[in-house]
């Protein structure tokens, strides 16, 4: 059976926020889809397109990929390229389309990390699974200690010069090796557009200026100070840390089917302490006092900062979605409402 033809929303710009990515030309929307979790194999078809359409009509234009994204990895992009074809691709030139490369991805030596091999070969293989030209942003996915930052950055601005991505960015990189890698860029005329790291109000290294880096030892600057002094753009991703910033956990249990109940390296039951309880149900509560969810709090929140361009959210539904993004008509947090979080997402007395 062939897909239901795809006419996008004629209102789909009139309630999106866009911001600026950096001193760049490229604007994105407040929120954007990530297709880590949800649009691989596992996932029904109709579903992935049902949410990737419905996000379309709300505004959202920038869908976040990477090479392994599944399962199995690649799935995500074969998946996005089917939908592409299927009706989305009609609205290209309407999109922000991302991709990384820097985990393992196949055997052997040229699979993993940071080389030019590496990152040229998953590029044109990412380009390949989504049936693309180019990608709007391609990241290098993750630092790799024995490439020089030269060699990586190299690959990344030859890429720009080949046509194969518009922007360049990096993820989950320290302040220090940011700055540098920016430096090396500029230097090749390819400017670092964005960096994509961890972010919510229960993981805040992107504002500590002091902190061990596992690549890079002690930071002395926070990556949110120095992506607002290169002109770089931030998009959060994980801003729910993996489920435990919704409602879904906030009876102390991991329901049959979450994330915290499966096998997954980055949620477990053993997250549902105490402490973690106490800061949760604190948040709700001021969330419920402005008529949102803890999950939409959590989005408000990380829009207060205008160095945070974007941020990445999943969604698994149409409704979902559909509620992720109601968090963009609540009013701004005020000062005193700033404190109040600040006091249980810290460490959960409310002092």
């Amino acid at each position: 059976m062939s897909a239901p033809r795809y006419l996008a929303a004629e209102d789909r710009y009139d309630s999106m926020t866009y911001r600026r990515c950096g001193r760049s030309g490229l604007d994105l929307p407040a929120l954007s889809l990530g297709l880590w979790q949800n649009f691989g194999d596992l996932s029904p078809f109709e579903t992935q397109r049902a949410t990737l359409r419905r996000a379309f009509d709300l505004g959202v234009t920038h869908f976040d990929l990477a090479n392994n994204y599944g399962p199995q990895p690649g799935a995500a992009e074969e998946n996005f390229g089917r939908h592409l074809r299927e009706g989305l691709g009609a609205y290209r030139d309407e999109m922000i389309i991302s991709s990384k490369a820097g985990y393992d991805m196949w055997p052997g030596p040229y699979g993993d990390f940071g080389s030019r091999k590496y990152l040229t070969a998953s590029l044109d293989q990412s380009l390949q699974r989504m049936g693309l030209e180019y990608v709007d942003i391609f990241y290098h996915h993750r630092p790799d200690p024995e490439t020089p930052l030269e060699e990586t950055m190299g690959a990344l601005h030859s890429i720009v010069q080949q046509g194969k991505a518009l922007y360049v960015g990096v993820s989950n990189y320290s302040p220090e090796r940011t700055r540098e890698a920016a430096r090396i860029l500029a230097d090749l005329g390819t400017p670092l557009t964005i960096h994509q790291p961890s972010y919510s109000m229960f993981n805040r290294h992107v504002e500590d200026p002091t902190h061990e880096d596992r690549y890079d030892g002690v930071q002395s600057e926070s990556l949110l100070d120095v992506a607002g002094d290169l002109g770089v753009g931030v998009i959060a991703f994980s801003p729910l840390q993996q489920g435990l910033l919704t409602d879904r956990y906030l009876g102390g249990t991991a329901p049959e089917g979450s994330r915290a109940a499966s096998s997954s390296p980055f949620l477990s039951d053993k997250n549902l302490g105490q402490e973690y309880l106490a800061r949760a149900r604190g948040l709700d509560e001021i969330a419920r006092g402005r008529g949102q969810s803890l999950a939409q709090l959590a989005l408000t929140w990380l829009r207060r900062d205008e160095r945070v361009t974007s941020t990445l959210v999943g969604a698994s539904s149409v409704r979902q979605l559909e509620n992720t993004v109601a968090s963009l008509e609540a009013a701004p947090l005020g000062a005193d409402e700033l404190v109040a979080i600040e006091e249980f997402a810290v460490d959960g007395t409310g002092r």
